[in-house]
């Protein structure tokens, strides 16, 4: 008798699944056919947003690049300047 209970909830859930696979993909589907501007995805972000309330149009982040030998200086002075170092090398 168990057995029959157990494979009918199994036969349920993998409906269940089945269905829901099968209209995630309708309706991811129908999303990327739809025409126009995407939605302003970052308008809620204030970080995006100058005094006005309007979005920005400028880049937030510059990055340049480093030398390793600048990169391993600013670490070790990071470590040195931390607050258990005691001018000993560890290894």
């Amino acid at each position: 008798m168990f057995h029959l209970i157990y494979i009918f909830a199994f036969t349920v859930i993998a409906i269940l699944a089945m269905v829901n696979l099968v209209r995630s993909l309708l309706t991811l589907g129908l999303e990327s056919q739809r025409s126009g501007p995407p939605p302003h995805q970052w308008s809620s972000h204030p970080e995006m947003l100058d005094g006005t309330g309007h979005p920005i149009n400028e880049p937030l982040l510059v990055l340049h690049s480093m030398s390793v030998e600048d990169v391993r200086a600013q670490l070790d002075a990071l470590y040195k300047s931390s607050p258990g170092y005691d001018g000993e090398a560890r290894e």
